[in-house]
Protein backbone atom coordinates (compact mmCIF):
# COMPACT_ATOMS: atom_id res chain seq x y z
CA UNK A 1 0.00 0.00 0.00
CA UNK A 2 1.33 3.82 -0.95
CA UNK A 3 1.98 5.65 1.72
CA UNK A 4 0.52 9.15 2.83
CA UNK A 5 1.59 11.81 2.03
CA UNK A 6 1.16 15.49 4.01
CA UNK A 7 2.12 18.52 2.47
CA UNK A 8 2.56 21.77 4.60
CA UNK A 9 2.26 24.42 2.14
CA UNK A 10 -0.50 25.17 -0.75
CA UNK A 11 1.83 27.00 -3.21
CA UNK A 12 2.85 26.61 -6.43
CA UNK A 13 5.33 23.65 -5.41
CA UNK A 14 2.83 21.98 -2.89
CA UNK A 15 0.23 21.94 -5.40
CA UNK A 16 2.33 20.42 -7.93
CA UNK A 17 3.67 18.11 -5.93
CA UNK A 18 0.22 16.84 -5.19
CA UNK A 19 -1.06 16.89 -8.71
CA UNK A 20 2.13 14.09 -9.58
CA UNK A 21 1.12 12.29 -6.04
CA UNK A 22 -2.32 12.28 -7.09
CA UNK A 23 -1.99 10.88 -10.71
CA UNK A 24 0.37 8.00 -9.27
CA UNK A 25 -2.63 7.27 -7.13
CA UNK A 26 -0.95 8.63 -3.80
CA UNK A 27 -3.13 9.53 -0.56
CA UNK A 28 -2.58 13.70 -0.01
CA UNK A 29 -3.20 15.66 2.74
CA UNK A 30 -2.77 19.08 2.05
CA UNK A 31 -2.52 21.99 4.14
CA UNK A 32 -1.56 25.82 4.91
CA UNK A 33 -0.86 28.39 7.73
CA UNK A 34 -4.95 29.28 7.29
CA UNK A 35 -7.33 26.69 7.97
CA UNK A 36 -8.65 23.66 5.77
CA UNK A 37 -11.89 25.51 4.42
CA UNK A 38 -9.57 28.25 2.75
CA UNK A 39 -8.10 25.08 0.85
CA UNK A 40 -11.90 24.44 -0.39
CA UNK A 41 -11.13 25.56 -4.37
CA UNK A 42 -7.57 23.98 -4.39
CA UNK A 43 -8.77 20.62 -3.24
CA UNK A 44 -11.66 20.77 -6.37
CA UNK A 45 -8.64 21.65 -8.81
CA UNK A 46 -6.63 19.10 -7.61
CA UNK A 47 -9.53 16.53 -7.56
CA UNK A 48 -9.80 13.15 -6.20
CA UNK A 49 -7.49 11.78 -3.40
CA UNK A 50 -6.67 14.84 -1.53
CA UNK A 51 -7.98 16.04 1.34
CA UNK A 52 -7.62 19.86 2.78
CA UNK A 53 -6.45 19.05 7.12
CA UNK A 54 -4.74 21.28 9.50
CA UNK A 55 -0.79 21.50 9.98
CA UNK A 56 -0.58 19.12 12.71
CA UNK A 57 -2.73 16.49 10.48
CA UNK A 58 -0.59 16.76 8.05
CA UNK A 59 2.19 16.00 10.33
CA UNK A 60 0.45 12.68 10.66
CA UNK A 61 1.19 11.70 7.47
CA UNK A 62 3.47 8.59 6.53
CA UNK A 63 6.13 11.25 4.88
CA UNK A 64 5.75 14.87 5.51
CA UNK A 65 6.29 17.12 2.59
CA UNK A 66 7.52 20.89 3.55
CA UNK A 67 6.99 23.25 0.96
CA UNK A 68 6.40 26.66 3.37
CA UNK A 69 8.43 30.14 3.19
CA UNK A 70 11.27 29.88 5.02
CA UNK A 71 10.27 32.20 7.62
CA UNK A 72 7.69 29.72 8.79
CA UNK A 73 9.54 26.60 9.25
CA UNK A 74 10.33 27.39 13.06
CA UNK A 75 6.34 27.68 13.37
CA UNK A 76 6.06 23.95 12.97
CA UNK A 77 8.94 22.54 15.94
CA UNK A 78 5.29 21.64 18.42
CA UNK A 79 3.01 20.83 15.70
CA UNK A 80 3.60 16.98 16.64
CA UNK A 81 6.64 14.76 17.84
CA UNK A 82 8.74 14.52 15.00
CA UNK A 83 11.24 11.96 16.03
CA UNK A 84 11.61 9.24 13.50
CA UNK A 85 9.29 11.25 10.87
CA UNK A 86 10.44 11.41 7.08
CA UNK A 87 10.13 14.78 6.34
CA UNK A 88 10.95 16.00 2.95
CA UNK A 89 12.71 19.39 2.62
CA UNK A 90 11.80 21.82 -0.32
CA UNK A 91 11.99 24.78 1.50
CA UNK A 92 14.71 27.49 0.19
CA UNK A 93 15.88 30.21 2.85
CA UNK A 94 14.81 33.14 0.95
CA UNK A 95 14.19 36.23 3.13
CA UNK A 96 12.94 38.83 0.64
CA UNK A 97 10.75 38.85 -2.75
CA UNK A 98 13.84 39.64 -4.55
CA UNK A 99 15.46 35.88 -3.76
CA UNK A 100 17.71 37.17 -1.49
CA UNK A 101 18.95 34.40 0.98
CA UNK A 102 19.81 33.89 4.76
CA UNK A 103 23.26 34.12 5.56
CA UNK A 104 23.51 30.90 7.23
CA UNK A 105 27.51 30.19 7.95
CA UNK A 106 28.36 26.77 6.54
CA UNK A 107 25.92 25.12 7.90
CA UNK A 108 23.41 23.70 4.85
CA UNK A 109 19.85 25.16 5.17
CA UNK A 110 18.33 21.72 5.85
CA UNK A 111 20.90 21.61 9.22
CA UNK A 112 18.44 24.50 10.23
CA UNK A 113 15.24 22.66 9.41
CA UNK A 114 16.52 19.17 11.34
CA UNK A 115 17.28 21.98 13.98
CA UNK A 116 13.53 23.00 14.44
CA UNK A 117 12.04 19.57 13.85
CA UNK A 118 13.94 17.70 16.43
CA UNK A 119 14.45 13.87 15.71
CA UNK A 120 12.98 14.07 12.00
CA UNK A 121 14.67 12.22 9.47
CA UNK A 122 15.27 14.89 6.81
CA UNK A 123 15.77 14.63 3.05
CA UNK A 124 16.17 17.61 0.68
CA UNK A 125 14.44 17.36 -2.20
CA UNK A 126 12.47 19.06 -5.04
CA UNK A 127 13.71 22.41 -4.37
CA UNK A 128 16.17 22.50 -7.26
CA UNK A 129 13.61 22.70 -9.99
CA UNK A 130 11.00 25.77 -10.90
CA UNK A 131 7.93 24.80 -9.90
CA UNK A 132 7.02 25.26 -14.00
CA UNK A 133 9.40 22.51 -14.87
CA UNK A 134 8.55 20.58 -12.12
CA UNK A 135 4.70 21.12 -13.30
CA UNK A 136 6.08 19.64 -16.94
CA UNK A 137 6.00 15.71 -17.61
CA UNK A 138 9.16 14.03 -15.50
CA UNK A 139 9.83 11.74 -18.91
CA UNK A 140 11.73 13.21 -21.34
CA UNK A 141 13.26 12.18 -24.51
CA UNK A 142 13.36 8.68 -23.66
CA UNK A 143 14.82 9.68 -19.98
CA UNK A 144 13.08 10.57 -17.05
CA UNK A 145 13.51 14.36 -14.95
CA UNK A 146 16.00 14.22 -11.77
CA UNK A 147 15.46 15.41 -8.78
CA UNK A 148 18.43 15.15 -6.21
CA UNK A 149 18.16 13.87 -2.71
CA UNK A 150 20.26 14.36 0.77
CA UNK A 151 20.32 12.96 3.89
CA UNK A 152 21.35 11.44 6.85
CA UNK A 153 19.06 8.59 7.05
CA UNK A 154 19.71 5.60 4.69
CA UNK A 155 15.97 4.11 4.87
CA UNK A 156 14.27 7.56 5.09
CA UNK A 157 16.23 8.18 1.34
CA UNK A 158 15.22 4.80 0.34
CA UNK A 159 11.10 5.71 0.88
CA UNK A 160 11.73 9.39 -0.72
CA UNK A 161 13.36 7.60 -3.30
CA UNK A 162 10.66 5.03 -4.40
CA UNK A 163 8.35 8.16 -4.06
CA UNK A 164 10.92 10.07 -6.62
CA UNK A 165 10.46 6.70 -8.80
CA UNK A 166 6.94 5.97 -8.54
CA UNK A 167 5.70 9.84 -9.98
CA UNK A 168 8.19 9.32 -12.49
CA UNK A 169 11.33 11.22 -11.33
CA UNK A 170 14.72 9.82 -11.33
CA UNK A 171 16.07 10.00 -7.74
CA UNK A 172 20.25 11.02 -7.78
CA UNK A 173 21.48 10.73 -4.31
CA UNK A 174 24.31 13.50 -3.16
CA UNK A 175 24.46 12.33 0.18
CA UNK A 176 24.31 13.90 3.51
CA UNK A 177 22.39 16.91 4.59
CA UNK A 178 25.35 18.63 5.44
CA UNK A 179 27.64 17.94 2.11
CA UNK A 180 24.96 16.84 -0.27
CA UNK A 181 21.90 19.28 0.49
CA UNK A 182 23.90 22.56 0.25
CA UNK A 183 24.34 21.81 -3.43
CA UNK A 184 20.68 21.63 -3.99
CA UNK A 185 19.77 24.47 -1.84
CA UNK A 186 19.26 28.03 -2.62
CA UNK A 187 22.16 29.68 -4.73
CA UNK A 188 23.91 26.34 -4.80
CA UNK A 189 25.60 24.77 -7.47
CA UNK A 190 22.49 22.55 -8.86
CA UNK A 191 19.70 25.27 -8.11
CA UNK A 192 17.26 25.57 -10.90
CA UNK A 193 19.80 22.85 -12.82
CA UNK A 194 17.35 20.54 -15.10
CA UNK A 195 18.71 16.77 -15.68
CA UNK A 196 17.25 14.21 -17.59
CA UNK A 197 18.61 10.84 -16.78
CA UNK A 198 18.18 8.60 -19.54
Amino acid sequence: MKKTIGIIGAGNIGKTVAVHLLKSNYSVMISNSKDPESLKETVTLLGNGVKAVTIAEAAEADIIFLALPWSQVKTLTQITDWNNRIVIDATNHFITPDYQVEDLGDRASSEIVQNYLPGALIVKSFNTLYFKTLQADPKVANGNRVLFISGDDKEAKFQVSEMIKAIGFAPVDLGSLSVGSKFQQAKGALSTLNFIKL
